[in-house]
């Protein structure tokens, strides 16, 4: 795998300001907190974590649609925020695509689905109109759709259909990075696994690059090479995705894991006590600690240091024993409940 990453994020935050009580009041909302993470050409990233979390803000981020507070994101080594914008939109528009989780929303209602689909190849001036208005017919026929659905309203096709046209959207510039925000959340299960069997025939068709964001966690693992995951805006474990989730160290990784239900074994979910703590108020040290039953004084005094783990790494001052298995950890947190 190349060591050159097609983005790369380096200590970065991204704060919000929200209302809270009063009219006049903001509070500041820690999405993203000192995100360290490197996306390799070919390699899918999966990243996982509860609502709120960061995910989608993260997702934003390396596609540059978020600029955030603090922090570097290089696009092949060259800060994306230090270009020009005419710069930025023509070097990450044409090399990496979003797929958005709800179509309905992401997509013109009031443009047919070829406008829609040679809309980011007018823009970057892609051609020839005519190589334009070919493309549009091969990225039709890649996603699956009848020659016909170039002429209907997003309004006139399925929700699957929908968001195969995102899907073709997001590739039509021919990128090197797709990134995939909950792809299938909104659609119905009927569909899901065609989605994500499109999404996964597309990446080894092109030897594309996908970060692919979802709370499907055994689906994630099943697409990913590398699982990511996330707690109160920050990267708090990376993982390649065999090694999760019986390597995993960080206890929130196995917990989150351990509440996914399997094929071949029932849900028996590692139960987390304790206060949810706000985006607005993070706890000090480590941002697991308040529903944590390893927690100590340390934890709360400082972040953990990341600690390399089976090619990935993990921040955590009490980490999970290497092959404790789930019943051993539900026991531990009866014993210091």
């Amino acid at each position: 795998m190349s060591t050159q990453g097609i983005v790369e994020l380096t200590d970065v935050h991204v704060v919000h300001k929200a209302r809270s009580g009063g009219l006049f009041t903001r509070d500041r909302v820690y999405a993203l907190t000192g995100a360290d993470l490197t996306v390799h050409p070919g390699e899918t990233i999966g990243v996982v974590g509860e609502s709120g979390c960061g995910k989608s803000t993260l997702a934003r981020v390396l596609v540059g649609l978020q600029r955030p507070a603090a922090g570097t994101v290089a696009f092949e080594g060259r800060d994306v925020w230090s270009m020009s914008g005419a710069a930025r939109r023509e070097a990450i528009g044409s090399s990496i695509g979003m797929v958005f989780q709800d179509p309905s929303t992401a997509l013109n209602r009031r443009l047919p689905v070829r406008r829609i689909l040679r809309d980011p190849l007018d823009v970057q001036r892609a051609g020839t109109p005519a190589e334009r208005e070919e493309r549009v017919r091969e990225l039709i026929d890649l996603v699956g759709l009848p020659a016909s659905a170039a002429d209907r309203l997003p309004a006139q096709l399925s929700g699957g259909q929908r968001q195969r046209v995102a899907i073709a959207r997001a590739l039509a510039l021919r990128p090197r990075l797709l990134v995939a925000d909950e792809p299938t959340s909104a659609l119905d299960v009927s569909v899901r696994a065609q989605i994500l069997n499109l999404l996964q025939d597309l990446k080894e068709r092109f030897g594309l690059a996908m970060v692919f964001v979802s709370h499907d966690i055994q689906t994630v693992r099943r697409m990913s090479d590398r699982v990511v995951t996330m707690y109160l805006g920050r990267i708090v474990e990376q993982a390649p995705a065999g090694a999760v989730p019986g390597a995993a160290r960080h206890p929130y990784t196995r917990a989150l894991f351990s509440a996914t239900p399997g094929l071949l074994s029932p849900i028996d979910p590692i139960p987390l006590t304790g206060p949810v703590p706000s985006a607005t108020r993070p706890p000090s040290g480590c941002p697991f600690r308040t529903r944590c039953w390893k927690a100590d004084e340390t934890c709360a005094a400082e972040m953990p240091a990341p600690e390399e783990n089976a090619g990935g790494f993990f921040r955590c001052h009490h980490p999970v024993l290497a092959g404790a298995t789930d019943r051993e950890l539900i026991t531990q947190t009866q014993e210091n409940s």
